[in-house]
Parts: structure tokens; C-alpha cells; sequence
């Protein structure tokens, strides 16, 4: 195969944004839609038999943690590209990297206060301030050093379903009962009163919303480094690595890309199908659900994203109409994922539509599909009149100090 470039763009690294921007929201949906438990425990909300458990089980299996690793991998390639550009002009990548990193934690910052909890660009922000340190590394050493970053991130995940077992054990203590309290709000079953009060919170006027968020959320960026930012570094290597090896610009050959879709999948798919029986047989235990979802999960992802992109990049056709809608929306894609959040909190909060704890697991699915609609109609057409998305706009002007040239449409070019 051969890299598919319009101008300056690489169509596969687009396409397979676009894709993740469209994925991700298969799982951030819940997040919107009901309390945060439900997100990794489908017993905690939403539903947890028939068509709602065969929902849980299709995102757990296929997609969750694989299109927001597909998406940081996008953001290493991307975080590549950018400094090769500004080298070859002459300017300084360091200059042009932190100005695009800086602006995007300010935005992150606004989306994660002022819009939605479940923000990642303040995240990615500060993590790909870091990865700026890699970009002349071999593709070798980024793999290396990704791989070994997934231990630290293997470990401290291993420290809640220790925290889970330690609370099972002694339950008669006064700490460990507090613990496990926090720990069932976070990833298993709370109480029908903590439900209701959630409910009843996302469901009132913004200001009360935006308050509690930030009493909860303040320090999450600084907090999600120690986190999970062991594993957003790793995935940022792998997708430079990606990138320089021609894997994510489509210049491998097709039987390696076939390769990596019969690794992935076939090691992913079956082990990921593995924790699901585990915690459906433990009726979504807490200590089984932080285990699985959380840990045993790690070293077995990357594998799935490898084979989600392989994918992506073999059954995408240049000049076919879904292709060229999804590289659109790919172009676009810190435009959509914020218009996301805008229209979803809309939809769910209760200074919108109000329809927050309202439907099962599986209806919310009906606000995805909408949402997916919107992004593919839009998204061409957009680019077709527009060099960039309206939000691509304004952080490339805010990183440049200069506003840019927004007419011509960046498909024509």
C-alpha cells in the first residue's frame, strides 16, 4: 500500500481520526447519560440484563479503551507531524509545540470545568509536553520505552482492586469501610440514595453543576498524570512509532497490515471476552470489575488498537463516501469531540433537555447514532467552503498569534 495524501493531509491518518472521534463516543456516552459507576459497572445504572447487558458487552469487548487509544495514538502521529512541518519551514518546533500545548490545556481546562467532567485534552496537553522530548527517538526506542512505561501504569491501576480486597477483608473497620464507600461510587454499586442525589444534581441548572464538578475535578489533570498518564505517554510513543515506520500513513504492505488485525483481534478479543465472563459470573463484583476493567486489561490493549487501525486502514477506500466523511470528520476532530460534550450535556443535563438517568444502556445508543449522523453531514460539507474547523481555527490562530486564512476549503487542496 501507499500513503493517500490531499495536500499537505494524510488521508489514512485522517480517516482513522475520524473513526476514534466517532468511537470514543460509544463509551464517553455513558459518562453523559448516568452516574460514573455505570461507566465501568453496568450493574451500578443503566441496566444490566438482555439487550442493556449485550450493549455493555459488545463496547467492553470491541471498543472501550481501544478508541481512546486509537486517539492518543493519532495524537503521537499528529504531535510528529506538527514538528516536522515547523522544521522544514525553518521554524522552531519546540516555539510551534508548546504554543498548540499550551492552548490546548486552556481549552481543556474550559471543557473540563465548564462543560464535561471526562475531559482528555487537558491530559493530553500535558502528556504531549512531555512526548515532545521523543520526537527525534528511533522507532525502535519508542516502541521500547512505551512498553515499558505499561508496567508503572500496570501497577498503579493494581492498587485499587487491592484497595478492594483490603476493604473486603475488614470490613469492621472504620477507614476501610469509608474506602470501600468511595471505591463502590467510583467502579461498583452504590447506594440507591448516592444515585438518586447524582441524578438529581445533573439534572438541575448549570451553576450547580459547574460547582460540584469543580470541587471534584479540580486537580484531575494533575492527578491523571499519576493515573493514567504512564499509559497516554506509552500510547503517544507507539503512535510516533507508527507513524515513522509508515504503519498509520498506509505504506506498509496489506499482509502485514492482515498481520496485526489477526494479533489483535485474535489474542484481544478472546482474552477481553474472558474478563467479561468473569465479572458477568461475579455478578460485577467490585473487586472483579477493578480487576478486569482496569488492570488485566493493560497489557492486552495495545494489542487491539493495533488491530482496530490496521483495520481502519485496510477497509478505507480513497474517493468512497463514507472515506472521504470520515476523514472529514477526522480533519475536524478537536472541533467534534468538543461539540460532542456541548450536545450531549445538552441533551442530558438538566439545563438542556434533561433526559439525565432517563434511559437504559442500551437507548442511549439513539443519542450516539444521532450524534455520528450530525458529525458525518457536517464535517465535509464544512471543509469543502473552510480551510480548517471552526475550533481547528481558533487554536491555530491562538497558537500562532496571528489570525489564519479561513477561506478555501482545505478538501479542495
Amino acid at each position: 500500500m501507499t500513503t493517500t495524501m490531499a495536500g499537505d493531509r494524510h488521508l489514512t491518518l485522517d480517516t482513522v481520526r475520524g473513526v476514534a472521534v466517532l468511537g470514543i463516543l460509544l463509551l464517553n456516552i455513558i459518562g453523559f447519560a448516568m452516574p460514573m459507576p455505570a461507566y465501568f459497572n453496568p450493574a451500578a445504572y443503566g441496566g444490566s440484563q438482555g439487550i442493556d447487558l449485550a450493549a455493555w458487552l459488545g463496547n467492553f469487548v470491541l471498543f472501550d479503551g481501544k478508541m481512546r487509544g486509537l486517539f492518543s495514538f493519532l495524537f503521537g502521529a499528529s504531535t510528529l507531524l506538527v514538528i516536522e512541518r515547523a522544521t522544514a519551514k525553518g521554524e522552531s518546533a519546540a516555539m510551534v509545540h508548546y504554543a498548540r500545548m499550551i492552548w490546548l490545556l486552556v481549552f481543556g481546562l474550559v471543557h473540563l470545568w465548564a462543560i464535561w467532567f471526562g475531559d482528555i485534552l487537558s491530559h493530553y496537553a500535558l502528556i504531549g509536553m512531555i512526548a515532545f522530548f521523543f520526537r527525534n527517538a528511533r522507532v525502535k526506542t519508542l516502541l521500547i520505552v512505551g512498553c515499558i512505561l505499561l508496567v508503572p501504569q500496570f501497577i498503579v491501576t493494581a492498587i485499587i482492586p487491592l484497595l478492594v480486597a483490603m476493604a473486603e477483608l475488614t470490613p469492621g473497620q472504620p477507614e476501610m469501610a469509608k474506602a470501600a464507600e468511595g471505591l463502590n461510587e467510583a467502579f461498583g454499586k452504590p447506594s440507591s440514595a448516592w444515585l438518586t442525589k447524582e441524578v438529581a444534581l445533573y439534572r438541575g441548572d448549570w451553576w450547580s453543576i459547574a460547582v460540584d464538578r469543580f470541587k471534584e475535578t479540580k486537580w484531575l489533570p494533575l492527578g491523571g498524570l499519576i493515573q493514567y498518564g504512564w499509559e497516554t505517554l506509552a500510547y503517544m510513543l507507539f503512535g510516533m512509532a507508527a507513524y515513522r515506520s509508515g504503519m498509520l500513513t498506509g505504506q506498509w504492505e496489506r499482509s502485514r497490515y492482515w498481520r496485526w488485525v489477526v494479533i489483535g483481534f485474535g489474542i484481544g478479543i478472546p482474552a477481553y471476552a474472558a474478563l467479561a465472563l468473569w465479572m458477568i459470573r461475579s455478578d460485577f463484583g467490585l473487586f472483579e470489575v477493578t480487576s478486569a476493567a482496569m488492570v488485566l486489561t493493560t497489557p492486552i490493549r495495545p494489542l487491539m488498537i493495533m488491530g482496530w487501525a490496521s483495520l481502519i486502514v485496510l477497509l478505507m477506500r480513497p474517493g468512497g463516501l463514507l472515506t472521504d466523511r470520515l476523514a472529514a470528520a477526522g480533519r475536524m476532530a478537536f472541533t467534534n469531540y468538543l461539540m460532542t460534550s456541548v450536545i450531549c450535556t445538552t441533551v442530558f443535563y438538566g439545563y438542556g433537555l434533561g433526559f439525565y438517568g432517563a434511559l437504559s444502556r442500551a437507548e442511549v445508543y439513539l443519542v450516539v447514532f444521532a450524534v455520528w449522523a450530525l458529525i458525518l453531514l457536517w464535517s465535509k460539507p464544512w471543509l469543502e467552503r473552510f480551510a480548517y474547523g471552526p475550533l481547528e481555527w481558533l487554536w491555530r490562530s491562538l497558537a500562532r498569534g496571528r489570525l489564519q486564512e479561513m477561506a478555501g476549503g482545505a478538501l479542495a487542496r
